[in-house]
């Protein structure tokens, strides 16, 4: 007899339709041919083990499973549940063979035939509802995740013995529903650190403001104990909220890479990625024999922080710098190649020196004018050329710690940070992929930060006098033109310019001289 199921496999964050067609004839043995890899072809003991604990067997005939279409690699384990359900209905030891064109199948079987959760159940889901499926069958712990899909039945089941009585004997599943809207408000501002709980720093505040209006990357320099993870780690919480389409696809990359927990639906904050140091590159931007997101991707619709910028290797950094221009990464492979968006401001972190003390108001830099520049050196020039804010952070006083002023929250500052957005929304309304001034071309540069005659010798003073180099000149501006926004200006003016010009610390010539 012959019996199809359906399920899915993932390509970058999409899911494509499989096909799984199970004949049951006469003969003996077990043939599973479409491409499968190691773990799918060793679902045959895990199937086996799985179904002798219900009484239930593998049929002592001719098996033969071909999982469609053919030329795809099909990855992973999250298929036994697909081929058990195909398998005991091609051997009729269920009804409502039928049935199964209806649905999606997928699910990881344990030894005892419970269900362990599967990777890109979000995915899996919205190709479900395209190709109007009636429900999709998978692990409980996936439920809640593949359940913001509406339009679908979600039916999450903790072991194989459910699925069986659902078909067989008609015992319904309740399908697991989560209320999209409420789901997204509810933890649309639950972050857990604040700018109230910073105290001084109130030009790096301000700098961070400026970074988070105009979606510019930022790079901290201080000594230890400045307080630049502290200020990065509170970026995310002024940025503009997510809407709900960010939401959606900032879920999805996390769905496939498997970084959803059980209890969670749908990630409402903007993520905030923090990797070591030692980290690889393919691990940074994704990749591996069988494709898999990177940190730049799950940090999509976020923010990027790099700690100690200079202890990362030179070939990590590097392979940042196409991702950082183009907000995406393709990762290629001989026979395809799959694309991870990655649009995602970098924040950086770095001591001014090999000592860490360079610039400290009360402690001397023991290191030696050559150490100093060999130091900063570690990061290359193209990629310092992708970060529009230079931010030198000094210690807080033990006087300013010990204030009780008030300190502005995250929520007021992000108010600021909002109206700024809004600005550059209408601004951009017609130009393609272009949401902020940090995304603005060259051209656009001319267009939308036009200075006057003062300006412009302002401009050329500050380059010549502070040894700026040629690379800032863009940057200024676009800062400018941020700063300006915040201020509700139409123009940049002399104010905003000068701002702009003090937030480039590293382009000056005598920056880490002694």
């Amino acid at each position: 007899m012959l019996v199809r199921t359906f399920s899915c496999a993932l390509m970058g964050v999409a899911a494509i339709h499989i096909t799984v067609e199970v004949s049951v004839d006469v003969g003996i043995g077990f043939h599973l041919v479409g491409l499968p890899d190691s773990a799918v072809k060793e679902s045959q003991q895990r199937i086996e083990t799985a179904l002798k604990n219900y009484n239930f067997k593998m049929p002592g005939r001719k098996i033969v499973v071909n999982m469609a279409p053919a030329d795809i690699r099909k990855e992973g384990s999250a298929y036994d549940l697909t081929l058990a359900i195909a398998i005991l209905a091609a051997s009729q030891q269920i009804k409502g063979g039928e049935r199964l064109k209806d649905y999606y199948i997928m699910g990881e079987l344990s030894l005892d035939g419970t269900l362990q959760p599967i990777r890109g159940a979000l995915p899996i889901a919205l190709e479900a509802r395209k190709r109007g499926m009636k429900a999709l069958i998978l692990p409980e712990q996936n439920a809640r995740e593949a359940a913001i899909v509406q339009g679908l039945d979600i039916l999450g089941v903790k072991n194989i013995k459910q699925v069986i009585e659902y078909f067989n004997d008609d015992i319904p599943i309740a399908p697991t529903t989560v209320n999209i809207e409420n789901e997204f408000r509810r933890s649309l501002n639950n972050y857990e650190h604040d700018f109230s709980d910073v105290k001084g720093q109130e030009n790096i505040k301000r700098a961070l403001e400026i970074a988070a209006a105009g979606g510019h990357n930022v790079i901290l320099i201080g000594p230890p104990g400045s307080g630049k993870t502290m200020l990065a780690k509170r970026l995310p919480s002024i940025l503009p909220p997510l809407t709900l389409n960010e939401a959606l696809e900032t879920t999805k990359i996390h769905s496939v890479a498997g970084k959803m927990s059980r209890y969670s639906s749908l990630i409402a904050v903007r993520p905030f990625r923090s990797p070591h140091h030692t980290i690889s590159d393919v691990a940074l931007v994704g990749g591996g024999t069988h494709p898999q997101p990177g940190e730049i991707s799950l940090a999509h619709n976020g923010v990027l922080f790099l700690d100690e910028l200079p202890e990362f290797k030179r070939q990590v950094l590097e392979v940042m710098r196409q991702p950082l221009e183009d907000r995406f990464v393709t990762i290629s492979r001989s026979q395809y190649s799959v694309e991870f968006p990655a649009s995602f401001m970098f924040v950086a972190a770095m001591n001014p020196c090999p000592c860490g003390n360079y610039n400290h108001p009360t402690i001397a830099c023991t290191c030696k004018p050559f150490e100093v520049q060999n130091y900063l050196n570690k990061v290359s020039g193209p990629l310092m050329d992708r970060i529009d804010l230079h931010v030198e952070v000094i210690p807080v006083s033990h006087a300013e710690l010990a204030s009780n002023r008030p300190v502005e929250r995250s929520a007021d500052i992000r108010k600021r940070v909002v109206a700024a957005r809004e600005i550059q929304k209408a601004r951009f309304a017609n130009h393609y992929n272009i949401f902020c001034n940090a995304q603005m071309t060259s051209r656009m540069v001319r267009q939308f930060c036009v200075i006057d005659e003062v300006g412009q010798k302002v401009l050329k003073d500050a380059m010549d006098r502070l040894g700026l180099s040629a690379r800032a000149y863009d940057r200024i501006l676009k800062v400018a033109r941020t700063i300006a926004d915040l201020d509700g200006s139409p123009g940049i003016g002399f104010g905003h310019l000068s701002e702009a010009i003090n937030f480039r610390s590293l382009d000056r010539d005598n920056w880490g001289r002694k």
